[in-house]
Protein backbone atom coordinates (compact mmCIF):
# COMPACT_ATOMS: atom_id res chain seq x y z
CA UNK A 1 0.00 0.00 0.00
CA UNK A 2 1.30 3.29 -0.93
CA UNK A 3 1.77 5.50 1.74
CA UNK A 4 0.48 9.21 2.52
CA UNK A 5 2.97 11.50 2.66
CA UNK A 6 2.83 14.63 5.25
CA UNK A 7 3.57 16.55 2.22
CA UNK A 8 0.56 15.08 0.01
CA UNK A 9 -1.80 16.69 2.49
CA UNK A 10 -0.60 19.72 3.86
CA UNK A 11 0.95 23.44 1.29
CA UNK A 12 -1.65 25.25 0.09
CA UNK A 13 0.23 25.73 -2.94
CA UNK A 14 0.70 22.37 -3.90
CA UNK A 15 -2.81 20.71 -4.01
CA UNK A 16 -5.84 21.41 -5.76
CA UNK A 17 -9.04 22.86 -4.21
CA UNK A 18 -11.34 20.33 -4.02
CA UNK A 19 -13.62 22.92 -6.77
CA UNK A 20 -10.85 21.13 -9.05
CA UNK A 21 -10.66 17.79 -7.39
CA UNK A 22 -14.35 17.34 -8.11
CA UNK A 23 -13.77 18.75 -11.70
CA UNK A 24 -10.49 16.26 -12.56
CA UNK A 25 -12.31 13.33 -11.57
CA UNK A 26 -9.30 10.75 -11.65
CA UNK A 27 -6.56 12.60 -12.53
CA UNK A 28 -7.48 14.17 -8.39
CA UNK A 29 -6.47 10.59 -7.42
CA UNK A 30 -2.66 10.71 -7.67
CA UNK A 31 -3.22 14.72 -6.35
CA UNK A 32 -2.35 16.11 -2.60
CA UNK A 33 -5.16 14.60 -0.33
CA UNK A 34 -8.30 16.69 0.55
CA UNK A 35 -8.81 19.00 3.70
CA UNK A 36 -11.99 17.77 4.94
CA UNK A 37 -11.31 17.11 7.99
CA UNK A 38 -13.67 18.94 10.48
CA UNK A 39 -13.17 22.15 9.37
CA UNK A 40 -11.56 21.38 12.37
CA UNK A 41 -8.23 19.72 11.91
CA UNK A 42 -6.31 18.57 14.03
CA UNK A 43 -0.53 13.76 16.56
CA UNK A 44 1.65 10.44 18.56
CA UNK A 45 4.35 7.63 18.01
CA UNK A 46 5.63 4.89 15.19
CA UNK A 47 3.26 2.21 14.62
CA UNK A 48 2.55 0.01 17.26
CA UNK A 49 0.72 -3.30 18.01
CA UNK A 50 -2.84 -2.77 18.29
CA UNK A 51 -5.01 -4.29 20.85
CA UNK A 52 -8.45 -4.54 20.35
CA UNK A 53 -11.06 -1.71 21.42
CA UNK A 54 -12.43 -3.13 24.50
CA UNK A 55 -10.90 -0.54 26.68
CA UNK A 56 -12.82 2.34 27.94
CA UNK A 57 -11.99 5.65 26.82
CA UNK A 58 -9.78 7.55 29.05
CA UNK A 59 -11.54 10.29 30.85
CA UNK A 60 -11.23 12.14 34.50
CA UNK A 61 -13.57 14.41 35.77
CA UNK A 62 -10.60 17.01 36.61
CA UNK A 63 -11.55 21.09 36.35
CA UNK A 64 -11.15 22.87 33.06
CA UNK A 65 -7.95 24.55 34.81
CA UNK A 66 -6.32 21.02 35.28
CA UNK A 67 -2.79 20.64 32.90
CA UNK A 68 -2.34 17.36 31.64
CA UNK A 69 0.66 15.53 31.85
CA UNK A 70 2.80 16.58 28.28
CA UNK A 71 3.75 12.93 28.57
CA UNK A 72 0.31 11.57 29.02
CA UNK A 73 -0.80 8.28 27.47
CA UNK A 74 -4.84 7.50 25.76
CA UNK A 75 -6.27 3.85 27.23
CA UNK A 76 -4.20 2.26 23.72
CA UNK A 77 -0.78 3.74 25.15
CA UNK A 78 -0.53 6.05 22.52
CA UNK A 79 1.02 9.16 23.53
CA UNK A 80 -0.72 12.76 23.61
CA UNK A 81 -0.17 14.82 20.34
CA UNK A 82 1.66 17.97 21.34
CA UNK A 83 -0.04 21.22 22.37
CA UNK A 84 2.07 22.81 19.33
CA UNK A 85 1.04 20.30 16.84
CA UNK A 86 -2.21 20.51 18.10
CA UNK A 87 -2.84 24.26 17.40
CA UNK A 88 -0.75 24.91 14.52
CA UNK A 89 -1.97 21.67 12.27
CA UNK A 90 -5.54 22.56 11.68
CA UNK A 91 -8.33 22.18 8.77
CA UNK A 92 -10.45 25.37 8.84
CA UNK A 93 -11.48 26.16 5.91
CA UNK A 94 -13.51 29.46 7.09
CA UNK A 95 -9.95 30.77 7.38
CA UNK A 96 -7.67 28.87 5.22
CA UNK A 97 -6.90 25.56 3.13
CA UNK A 98 -3.21 25.66 4.52
CA UNK A 99 -3.62 23.56 7.63
CA UNK A 100 -0.48 25.34 9.12
CA UNK A 101 -2.29 29.05 7.65
CA UNK A 102 -5.21 28.51 10.01
CA UNK A 103 -3.33 29.84 13.54
CA UNK A 104 -2.08 32.76 12.22
CA UNK A 105 -5.29 34.10 10.06
CA UNK A 106 -7.12 33.08 13.35
CA UNK A 107 -5.22 35.25 15.01
CA UNK A 108 -7.52 37.79 17.10
CA UNK A 109 -10.83 36.25 16.13
CA UNK A 110 -13.27 37.61 18.66
CA UNK A 111 -15.16 34.96 20.91
CA UNK A 112 -16.99 37.35 23.45
CA UNK A 113 -19.15 37.55 23.41
CA UNK A 114 -21.15 34.49 22.64
CA UNK A 115 -24.02 32.72 22.63
CA UNK A 116 -25.59 29.38 21.56
CA UNK A 117 -29.22 28.83 20.52
CA UNK A 118 -30.75 25.40 21.90
CA UNK A 119 -33.97 25.01 19.71
CA UNK A 120 -36.17 23.39 17.08
CA UNK A 121 -38.18 20.35 18.72
CA UNK A 122 -37.66 20.67 21.86
CA UNK A 123 -39.94 21.69 24.92
CA UNK A 124 -36.80 23.96 27.10
CA UNK A 125 -35.59 25.80 23.93
CA UNK A 126 -33.14 28.47 25.14
CA UNK A 127 -30.18 30.73 24.37
CA UNK A 128 -27.24 30.42 26.28
CA UNK A 129 -24.36 32.71 27.03
CA UNK A 130 -21.31 30.39 26.32
CA UNK A 131 -19.61 31.26 30.13
CA UNK A 132 -23.18 30.47 31.49
CA UNK A 133 -23.49 27.03 29.19
CA UNK A 134 -20.27 26.09 30.91
CA UNK A 135 -21.05 27.22 34.58
CA UNK A 136 -23.76 24.63 34.45
CA UNK A 137 -22.25 21.85 32.92
CA UNK A 138 -18.40 20.91 34.84
CA UNK A 139 -16.39 20.46 32.21
CA UNK A 140 -14.43 16.98 32.80
CA UNK A 141 -10.87 16.06 30.71
CA UNK A 142 -10.97 13.88 28.25
CA UNK A 143 -8.66 11.94 26.40
CA UNK A 144 -9.88 11.19 22.82
CA UNK A 145 -8.25 10.19 19.30
CA UNK A 146 -8.82 12.18 16.52
CA UNK A 147 -8.97 10.53 12.94
CA UNK A 148 -9.29 12.79 10.06
CA UNK A 149 -10.89 11.98 6.71
CA UNK A 150 -7.48 12.32 5.20
CA UNK A 151 -5.96 9.60 6.93
CA UNK A 152 -4.19 11.55 9.78
CA UNK A 153 -4.55 11.40 13.56
CA UNK A 154 -3.97 13.40 16.76
CA UNK A 155 -4.39 11.89 20.60
CA UNK A 156 -6.07 15.03 22.30
CA UNK A 157 -6.61 15.56 26.12
CA UNK A 158 -9.83 17.80 25.64
CA UNK A 159 -11.96 19.76 28.52
CA UNK A 160 -15.97 19.72 27.75
CA UNK A 161 -18.87 18.32 29.15
CA UNK A 162 -21.26 15.33 27.56
CA UNK A 163 -23.34 16.62 24.65
CA UNK A 164 -26.15 14.86 26.44
CA UNK A 165 -26.74 16.88 29.20
CA UNK A 166 -27.33 19.76 27.49
CA UNK A 167 -29.64 17.76 25.12
CA UNK A 168 -31.55 16.43 27.93
CA UNK A 169 -31.62 20.20 29.51
CA UNK A 170 -34.13 21.43 26.21
CA UNK A 171 -35.99 17.69 26.55
CA UNK A 172 -36.42 16.47 23.26
CA UNK A 173 -39.94 16.37 21.28
CA UNK A 174 -41.12 12.39 20.87
CA UNK A 175 -40.55 13.31 16.71
CA UNK A 176 -36.91 14.56 17.41
CA UNK A 177 -34.79 12.05 15.01
CA UNK A 178 -31.81 13.99 14.89
CA UNK A 179 -29.36 16.84 16.11
CA UNK A 180 -28.71 19.64 13.61
CA UNK A 181 -25.08 21.83 14.52
CA UNK A 182 -24.54 25.16 13.03
CA UNK A 183 -21.42 27.17 13.05
CA UNK A 184 -21.10 31.26 13.41
CA UNK A 185 -21.11 32.85 9.99
CA UNK A 186 -19.05 35.75 10.12
CA UNK A 187 -17.09 36.46 6.36
CA UNK A 188 -15.75 39.76 7.83
CA UNK A 189 -13.39 37.72 10.61
CA UNK A 190 -13.35 34.57 8.76
CA UNK A 191 -12.36 35.38 4.82
CA UNK A 192 -12.96 31.38 3.21
CA UNK A 193 -16.68 32.28 3.70
CA UNK A 194 -16.51 34.56 1.36
CA UNK A 195 -16.00 31.63 -0.94
CA UNK A 196 -19.78 30.82 -2.73
CA UNK A 197 -18.45 27.24 -3.71
CA UNK A 198 -19.03 25.87 -0.40
CA UNK A 199 -22.84 26.54 1.07
CA UNK A 200 -21.63 28.79 4.37
CA UNK A 201 -22.48 28.20 7.06
CA UNK A 202 -20.90 25.30 8.17
CA UNK A 203 -23.48 22.67 9.53
CA UNK A 204 -23.38 19.48 10.53
CA UNK A 205 -25.73 16.39 11.93
CA UNK A 206 -25.87 13.29 14.30
CA UNK A 207 -28.56 11.46 14.96
CA UNK A 208 -30.28 11.95 18.95
CA UNK A 209 -29.20 8.48 20.36
CA UNK A 210 -25.47 9.01 19.02
CA UNK A 211 -25.58 12.66 20.17
CA UNK A 212 -26.85 11.62 23.48
CA UNK A 213 -23.56 9.13 23.40
CA UNK A 214 -21.67 9.49 26.76
CA UNK A 215 -18.94 10.13 24.10
CA UNK A 216 -20.26 12.75 22.34
CA UNK A 217 -18.67 15.96 23.91
CA UNK A 218 -19.07 19.70 23.97
CA UNK A 219 -15.11 21.17 24.22
CA UNK A 220 -14.24 24.00 25.48
CA UNK A 221 -10.22 23.45 26.05
CA UNK A 222 -7.51 21.49 25.20
CA UNK A 223 -4.23 20.54 27.45
CA UNK A 224 -6.41 22.03 30.06
CA UNK A 225 -6.02 25.60 28.33
CA UNK A 226 -9.12 27.83 26.79
CA UNK A 227 -9.49 26.73 23.15
CA UNK A 228 -7.66 28.54 20.93
CA UNK A 229 -9.77 30.23 17.59
CA UNK A 230 -8.09 27.83 15.01
CA UNK A 231 -9.55 24.88 17.42
CA UNK A 232 -12.52 25.96 17.62
CA UNK A 233 -13.29 28.50 20.23
CA UNK A 234 -14.92 29.15 22.16
CA UNK A 235 -16.87 25.85 22.00
CA UNK A 236 -17.34 22.72 19.31
CA UNK A 237 -18.43 19.37 18.81
CA UNK A 238 -16.25 16.59 19.43
CA UNK A 239 -17.23 13.08 18.14
CA UNK A 240 -14.15 10.77 18.02
CA UNK A 241 -15.96 7.41 16.55
CA UNK A 242 -16.56 9.71 13.45
CA UNK A 243 -13.96 11.46 10.95
CA UNK A 244 -13.13 14.60 12.16
CA UNK A 245 -15.14 16.98 10.18
CA UNK A 246 -18.08 15.58 12.06
CA UNK A 247 -16.62 17.68 14.96
CA UNK A 248 -17.34 21.17 13.60
CA UNK A 249 -16.47 24.71 15.30
CA UNK A 250 -17.50 27.42 16.36
CA UNK A 251 -21.11 26.37 17.44
CA UNK A 252 -23.79 29.18 17.68
CA UNK A 253 -26.99 27.17 17.28
CA UNK A 254 -28.37 23.64 17.50
CA UNK A 255 -31.81 22.24 16.78
CA UNK A 256 -33.09 19.10 17.32
CA UNK A 257 -35.00 18.36 14.04
CA UNK A 258 -36.94 15.01 12.57
CA UNK A 259 -35.64 15.23 9.07
CA UNK A 260 -31.63 14.44 8.74
CA UNK A 261 -29.74 17.20 8.38
CA UNK A 262 -27.75 17.90 5.04
CA UNK A 263 -23.98 18.45 6.09
CA UNK A 264 -21.66 21.08 4.48
CA UNK A 265 -19.08 18.55 2.92
CA UNK A 266 -22.69 16.44 1.67
CA UNK A 267 -24.07 19.26 0.22
CA UNK A 268 -20.35 20.23 -1.69
CA UNK A 269 -19.12 16.50 -2.64
CA UNK A 270 -22.17 14.09 -2.25
CA UNK A 271 -20.12 11.48 -4.22
CA UNK A 272 -17.55 11.25 -1.06
CA UNK A 273 -19.21 12.44 2.19
CA UNK A 274 -22.31 10.86 3.89
CA UNK A 275 -24.09 11.59 6.67
CA UNK A 276 -22.50 8.84 9.32
CA UNK A 277 -18.83 9.67 8.75
CA UNK A 278 -18.09 6.59 11.03
CA UNK A 279 -14.29 5.29 11.02
CA UNK A 280 -13.94 2.29 8.56
CA UNK A 281 -10.97 1.04 7.88
CA UNK A 282 -12.75 -1.47 5.49
CA UNK A 283 -14.87 1.21 3.41
CA UNK A 284 -12.28 3.32 1.59
CA UNK A 285 -12.55 7.18 0.31
CA UNK A 286 -13.21 7.68 -3.26
CA UNK A 287 -9.40 8.86 -3.95
CA UNK A 288 -7.40 6.35 -1.24
CA UNK A 289 -7.76 3.71 1.60
CA UNK A 290 -8.83 4.15 5.21
CA UNK A 291 -6.70 1.31 6.55
CA UNK A 292 -4.05 2.78 8.12
CA UNK A 293 -3.21 6.22 9.13
CA UNK A 294 -0.51 8.53 10.57
CA UNK A 295 0.29 10.45 13.62
CA UNK A 296 1.05 14.03 13.14
CA UNK A 297 4.71 14.06 14.49
CA UNK A 298 5.14 10.60 13.16
CA UNK A 299 7.01 8.98 9.97
CA UNK A 300 5.63 5.69 9.91
CA UNK A 301 1.89 4.81 10.20
CA UNK A 302 -0.37 2.46 11.90
CA UNK A 303 -3.78 0.24 11.03
CA UNK A 304 -6.83 2.60 11.45
CA UNK A 305 -9.23 0.46 14.20
CA UNK A 306 -13.13 0.05 13.42
CA UNK A 307 -14.60 3.28 15.10
CA UNK A 308 -11.19 4.28 15.59
CA UNK A 309 -11.01 2.07 18.72
CA UNK A 310 -13.98 3.14 20.54
CA UNK A 311 -16.79 0.13 18.65
CA UNK A 312 -17.34 -1.42 22.29
CA UNK A 313 -19.18 2.32 23.48
CA UNK A 314 -20.97 2.86 20.47
CA UNK A 315 -21.02 -0.03 18.21
CA UNK A 316 -24.31 -0.98 19.32
CA UNK A 317 -25.64 2.07 17.25
CA UNK A 318 -25.08 0.75 14.38
CA UNK A 319 -26.67 -2.80 14.81
CA UNK A 320 -28.53 -4.23 11.57
CA UNK A 321 -27.18 -1.58 9.40
CA UNK A 322 -24.67 -1.49 6.11
CA UNK A 323 -21.94 0.32 7.30
CA UNK A 324 -21.05 0.08 3.42
CA UNK A 325 -23.75 1.84 2.57
CA UNK A 326 -24.43 4.17 5.68
CA UNK A 327 -20.93 5.76 5.20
Amino acid sequence: MEKIRSSEITPEKAYLSRRQFIGLGALAATAALLEACSIPGLTPPAAETLSGSNAQPAQATTGAGATPAAGGNDELGSAFTSYDDITHYNNYYEFSMDKEGVAPRAKGFKVAPWNVAVGGLVNNPKTWAVEDLLAKFPQEERIYRLRCVEAWSMVIPWQGFPLGQLLREADPMAKAKYVRFETVMDPMQMPGQRDPYYPWPYTEGLRVDEAMNDLAILASGLYGKTLLPQNGAPLRLVVPWKYGFKSLKAIVKIDLVEEQPRSLWMAAAPNEYGFYANVNPDVSHPRWSQASERRIGDLSRRKTLPFNGYAEQVGQLYQGMDLRANY
